[in-house]
């Protein structure tokens, strides 16, 4: 994926920037590897993210979640591709639904109100297009708690549903992270089944060492990829979690990103 031919194989064509499905081979007898490319010269500017690139933002995110330990988000780097320099991230394999409706509950996912599942967390309750009562769920579910704690650190501003992806190897996998890091508080997120309740303390523990080692491990790693101010913004959010281990309540008149999906 580092230094391998990058071959296109196909386009995700509901994404708002330019998302490219390649395979990746070091030579002909060597099994390529599928990832996703994201040229810069595809992405659509952002007024409200103006620093940077979100290439650059996607990386620093992957940085920050393996400084972690947590490896939520799947191996990501910046490198030159057949459309120029581009963020390139490993591809996550995800169970297939079946039957009309699928015959599982996603781990975020919408139901009737009074159908929630057991270990599932309602988040709201709206109507869908058809006027339908719906709730927006989530599952109680630790892999995606600690998702939900590193967008915590990241500030990420789009958490949807179809960003969490639970991988073949039984691991929850989080991607798209072009518009984190912030110095502004801009979290948006499904994942609000949570606030209020104290993070893990196993989380916490990771996110200390986060911060005891941040000048060292961390700070070198998300360098170039976001400003000074965003990286100072991302310890003092860690530093403000380590302070108050809970997790946040919404505070803003748009929590969750839209579309939710």
């Amino acid at each position: 994926m580092e230094t391998g031919d990058l071959t296109v194989v196909g386009r995700v064509v509901s994404a708002s920037n330019a998302t490219l499905v390649c395979e990746a081979a070091a030579g002909e007898n060597e099994a390529p590897v599928r990832c996703v490319y994201k040229p810069v010269r595809g992405e659509v500017p952002l007024w409200d993210f103006p620093d940077g690139t979100l290439a650059g933002r996607e990386v620093a995110s992957y940085e920050v979640s393996d400084a972690l330990g947590w490896d939520v988000v799947p191996t990501t780097i910046l490198r030159d591709g057949p459309f120029g320099p581009g963020m390139v991230q490993r591809w996550i394999d995800t169970p297939e639904r079946h039957g009309e409706h699928g015959d599982r509950v996603d781990l975020v996912d919408i139901c009737r109100p009074d159908l929630v599942p057991s270990g599932w967390i309602p988040v709201l309750e709206a109507y869908d297009g058809e006027g339908q009562e719906v709730a927006l769920i989530h599952a109680d579910d630790p892999r995606l708690q600690r998702m939900a704690v590193l967008d915590i650190l990241l500030n990420n501003a789009d958490r949807k549903g179809g960003h969490a992806l639970e991988g073949l190897d039984g691991y929850v996998y989080g991607v798209d992270h072009g518009i984190c890091l912030h110095h502004d508080d801009k979290l948006r997120t499904v994942l609000w089944g949570w606030a209020g309740a104290a993070v893990d303390d196993a989380l916490m523990a990771d996110v200390v060492a986060f911060v005891d080692s941040f000048a060292d491990r961390v700070e070198p790693r998300v360098r170039g990829h976001i400003t000074e101010s965003e990286t100072e913004a991302l310890l003092a959010r860690a530093r403000a979690l380590v302070q108050n281990p809970v997790m946040p309540q919404p505070r803003s008149s748009r929590p969750i990103p839209w579309p939710a999906f």
